[in-house]
């Protein structure tokens, strides 16, 4: 049988970093507060656009493979927030790796979008469709953020990693997943103006306005992230004692500590980088999944669990084998160019500019209104 091992893996975290005093001089909050309700300390804020942090994560992945661009058959972009929808977005990273050969799509699932691609990439590797893939988690949110709303932006960041899946004989890589769409709730966790029906309800594309029932969130993401991850080790005959790291998608303290409890999984074997990146949305998983290997908390041979849930509500978890190697087969010089700006001032600059749109609405409406009184 054909499996799929991890065989590179990488990162790219912008540099700018916003903390939660830079949060505290224009939203009503403080450390104390955020802290104590989610455990984020800091999150990055690109200066870049999506595509080049996904760039350079894919190429410190293939270093790490030891391949090169020219060998990759697939190229999976996930992200809820792409810098283009025509084209796709992952076109733009098989372009710049140089994969001329490689067949590309997008997959948005929001904060699950990089386990739904690994998924997919899996199963086509399984199937002979290709042989390599690389599987990219990348999110630009900063800037389809609500900066005025405590409740969200105090909890995202900007962030990309990605892996090299590659076809092997040994029984490596995803053993098992179970994946789900809670539907019936997808209007808890809703960014209206990201899309282009909100123009007819008051919203124009580019304005932003979230929709975030965070209790509700909790618990359907700890129930679902919970379910699903028992349901894997049920399937697979494999103990939560069993498992050398749980790496969750980090999208709050309080759920990851609730999913793990439920899970039955050590304490110890639980990585966490929340205090670091917030939530990455499709990036979180993958970018904890490479810290986790960078930090040795994934032995050779390691069994992996990765429960994540996103908007939808989409949630999934997999249970992964990992290979004999975890260490790079190579490095690469790819980076970002450099940030000129601290992160509270790229925030300030992108809060400016959707007040300018936000007047430019109010006023329109109120050019119209006067035009139908006869004014």
């Amino acid at each position: 049988m054909t499996h799929a091992a991890i065989a590179g893996w990488g990162k790219c975290l912008p540099p700018a970093v916003l903390t939660n005093a830079d949060l505290a001089t224009f939203l009503p909050t403080d450390d104390e507060w955020i802290t104590s309700r989610t455990g984020m300390k800091e999150r990055r804020v690109s200066h870049v656009p999506g595509i080049e942090l996904a760039i350079v994560a894919a190429q410190r992945a293939l270093a790490c493979a030891g391949l090169q661009g020219s060998d990759v058959d697939l190229v999976i972009y996930g992200s809820c927030s792409n810098d283009e929808a025509v084209p796709n977005s992952a076109s733009g990273v098989q372009s710049r790796i140089g994969a001329t050969r490689a067949a590309a799509f997008d997959v948005n699932t929001a904060c699950t979008s990089f386990m739904y691609g690994l998924s997919i990439g899996t199963s086509m590797i399984r199937t002979g469709v290709v042989r390599n893939a690389v599987v990219i988690g990348v999110e630009l949110i900063s800037h389809y953020m609500d900066w005025d709303n405590r409740n969200v932006a105090v909890l995202f960041g900007d962030g990309a990693a990605a892996v090299v899946l590659q076809a092997t004989d040994r029984e490596e890589g995803v053993l098992a997943e179970k994946l789900q769409c809670y539907a019936d709730a997808r209007q808890i966790l809703r960014v209206r103006g990201m899309g282009t029906m909100y123009a007819n309800l008051g919203v124009p594309f580019g304005q932003t306005r979230w929709d975030f029932d965070g209790q509700e969130i909790f618990r359907k993401a700890v129930h679902g992230m919970s379910e699903a991850s028992l349901e894997v080790l049920a399937r697979t005959g494999v103990t939560a004692g069993q498992l050398d790291a749980v790496v969750p998608h980090q999208a709050n303290l309080r759920i990851i500590e609730a999913v793990a409890k439920k899970v039955g999984a050590d304490p110890a074997k639980l990585f966490l980088n929340v205090h670091k990146y917030g939530n990455m949305s499709s990036a979180t998983a993958p970018v904890a999944l490479v810290e986790a290997v960078e930090e040795g908390r994934v032995p050779p041979g390691g069994l992996v669990l990765m429960p994540a849930f996103g908007g939808g509500l989409t949630l999934s978890s997999h249970l992964i084998r990992w290979g004999e190697r975890t260490t790079p087969l190579g490095t690469t010089d790819a980076d970002l160019p450099p940030c000129p700006k601290t992160a509270l001032e790229l925030v300030n600059e992108i809060r400016a500019i959707k007040q300018v749109g936000a007047d430019v609405v109010s006023r329109f409406g109120e050019l119209v209104f006067a035009e139908n009184r006869g004014g």
